[in-house]
């Protein structure tokens, strides 16, 4: 479970500026931030840092582009996207290594981020000629439609475990509607938000674009801007909370993918091997479980329990930890310091508790990785609901195991905390994942297997979120409806 030395990638890239109106601007302070790898602590570059009136410099940026954007036609905005779509194609490989520099998270499935990117953005372009109005009729000499029409400047907020992906796949949507776009990148991992910039140029008219980077005092100014009013957020739920808050001050509509501490529930008839197998593929560790579906909270029948527990072991200290550049590592380094020490904080509340560590807890051995911020795989057993670890989210490489007996006592503490992004189910029995599916309190659930498909809608209940993403109703969702009475 050793990385190999090979040495940490030089990404060739210098931050321009900030990306506001076509053109690339400095701070009006002058201000910047470093940005630091995670695997070594050694300085990426300095990101420009984006205050309030450099927030207000991009919108009123965006105000002014919207006037000709929404009036483009449908098909030459989505030409834009796919434009778009086609330049990430084509630098796939040096953004996923960007991102897996920046952020820490695995090459392999960086690259796979690029390529969901692109897809979101053609998926959103083909659906253009699909924002349609209704008609009713109100008698002779009447005639009463709807239009749906954008809102104008798009705020999106977003975090740093799909530092690039989530900037730009969460803008197709309200760009395809029709709107103009602000974007606020990560601070932890801020350089392939700023390079979307160039992917950007010579595509989208001046000002349709903006990126801006910073920290949350940052995106509080776009959520506060008067000129702002739709929000997208993707972060945590007290992210969450304080967009929503600050958002409904101005009476602004608002859209919210936030955390999760998701279950997976296996039964009696499922086969150890394949649901432990499950688990670890819900985990999510090619972002070190920094993810917000990560199915955590794992629900092992007791006649299963021992053999479940044993592969769970066996496949999370077979997992390859190491510099996310090498293509053989599967876990690389949280994301930063901050994070890391959230995250053993909770492995040591775990301890504390009563809980037993299993494999993990700890930094990994290999003396190369001692200056990064690496967390084994970390598995717990005989853990309890009241436990910190099975009831707040970690953000980190860590699972709990929980057994039970009865299904109604499993259903109750799979449905006991305000959360309710995800939930696996492992069974052979159709009628049981069919009634346990309906009864689950969790936006989406998978049976027997994990994974995202676009199209399909993406979002939490509870305090899990607001709206859904990733299909048609999303694009919806940044239009307002007009609805128009004629009489002649």
């Amino acid at each position: 479970m050793s990385a190999n030395s090979a040495a940490e990638p030089d990404l060739g890239y210098t931050p321009k500026g900030l990306y506001i109106g076509g053109q690339w601007q400095a701070a009006a302070d002058g201000r910047s931030f470093a940005t630091l790898s995670p695997s070594t602590g050694r300085k990426l570059g300095e990101a420009p840092y984006a205050a309030a009136a450099d927030v207000d410099r991009a919108v009123q940026a965006a105000k002014k582009a919207f006037v000709d954007w929404r009036r483009m036609p449908m098909r030459e905005r989505a030409k834009c996207l796919e434009a778009l779509a086609r330049r990430i194609r084509e630098q796939r490989d040096a953004l996923g290594m960007m991102d897996a520099v920046d952020a820490g998270n695995a090459v392999i499935g960086m690259r796979g981020d690029m390529d969901w990117t692109a897809d979101s953005l053609d998926y959103f372009a083909g659906l253009v000629t699909e924002i349609k109005g209704e008609t009713s009729s109100q008698g002779p000499r009447h005639l009463n439609f709807t239009r749906r029409q954008p809102y104008g400047v798009v705020g999106k907020i977003n975090p740093f475990n799909h530092p690039f992906r989530f900037c730009a796949e969460k803008a197709a949507a309200p760009l395809a509607a029709g709107n103009c776009v602000v974007i606020k990148g990560s601070e932890q991992a801020p350089l392939s938000s700023l390079k979307l910039g160039e992917l950007c140029e010579g595509i989208f008219p001046p000002g349709v674009v903006n990126i801006v980077t910073g920290d949350a005092a940052t995106g509080e100014a776009l959520v506060r801007h008067p000129d702002v009013p739709r929000i997208g957020l993707v972060g945590s739920v007290e992210a969450g909370r304080k967009v929503a808050m600050a958002a409904a001050e101005g009476l602004k509509r608002v859209s919210l993918e936030l955390g999760g501490k998701n279950p997976i529930i296996i039964f009696p008839d499922a086969d150890p091997k394949a649901a432990a197998a499950a688990a670890i593929k819900g985990m999510n560790m090619n972002r070190q479980g920094q993810s917000c579906s990560s199915t955590s909270r794992v629900f092992v029948h007791e006649s299963l329990h021992k053999p479940v527990l044993a592969e769970i072991v066996r496949l999370a200290e077979a997992l390859p930890v190491g510099f996310p550049w090498i293509e053989k590592n599967e876990l690389g380094p949280i994301v930063s310091e901050k994070q890391y020490t959230r995250v053993t904080g909770y492995i040591d509340a775990g301890k504390r508790e009563g809980a037993k560590l299993m494999t993990g807890g700890g930094r990994p051995s290999a003396p190369e990785l001692q200056n990064g911020f690496f967390v084994m795989p970390t598995v717990f057993d005989g853990v309890t609901q009241s436990m910190r670890i099975a009831s707040e989210e970690i953000f980190g490489p860590v699972m709990s195991v929980m057994t039970w007996r009865d299904s109604e006592d499993v259903l109750a503490q799979a449905n006991g905390l305000s959360y309710g992004l995800t939930a696996a189910i492992v069974t052979q029995n159709l009628a049981q994942a069919m009634e346990t599916a309906e009864r689950v309190e969790a936006g989406y659930v998978w049976i027997n297997g994990n994974g995202r498909y676009l199209g399909a809608p993406y979002g939490g209940w509870k305090s899990s979120g607001l709206g859904v993403e990733e299909t048609f109703e999303e694009m919806l969702s940044y239009t307002q409806i007009k609805n128009i009475h004629m009489r002649w």
